[in-house]
């Protein structure tokens, strides 16, 4: 199975570059995070006249993620159980084809030691209780998204510029591992 993700900043400003790159690459499933609109604008049948259905978990203006996919998507679960009402839109889970596709858009943090900051640090913290919770380590599950880390140096092109600021932070990367 070919899957893909990526981060589209707006699926309504880039939908022509997305049906675009579907029909080129023609992957089986495509999670998209920051998708920037509300489950009822969504382009549903933009998609489904290529060949794919979407399972989306939308919000207005900012987050959002969906899971486009060449067959329909069984099991779909909008969010962390642990999410109270009004949470982000930043997880979308759904059953394809006999695996797990688990898509994430983990909070970008905006510098270290700020409110946000800990809060993408709980968020990452609860994500990990989710798929501990909902998954044994032989599942076929897929972890995909945008992560909002760089997981090593060699990901930046300046470690020393990035040290220790927002997306190269130790704890980042340790609550990421």
């Amino acid at each position: 199975m070919k899957i893909a993700s990526w981060n589209v900043n707006s699926i309504l400003a880039r939908l022509p570059h997305v049906v675009r790159w579907l029909e080129s690459v023609q992957p089986d499933v495509l999670c998209m995070q920051e998708t920037k609109c509300t489950d009822d604008k969504f382009p549903f049948e933009e998609l489904s006249r290529i060949g794919y259905c979407a399972s989306v978990f939308g919000q207005q203006s900012y987050n959002g993620v969906a899971i486009i996919a060449r067959r329909e998507c069984a099991e779909v679960q909008r969010g962390n159980y642990e999410d109270q009402e009004g949470a982000h839109a930043r997880l979308l889970a759904a059953t394809i084809h006999d695996v797990r596709v688990v898509n994430v858009y983990i909070p970008n943090g905006q510098s270290v030691g700020s409110e946000k900051f800990v809060f993408k640090l709980d968020w990452m913290k609860r994500l990990r209780g989710f798929l501990d919770f909902n998954y044994q380590s032989s599942a076929p599950v897929i972890l995909c998204g945008d992560f909002n880390v760089a997981p090593e140096d060699r990901d930046v092109h300046n470690p020393q510029l990035w040290q220790e600021r927002i997306m190269c932070s130790q704890a980042e990367r340790t609550a990421l591992d």
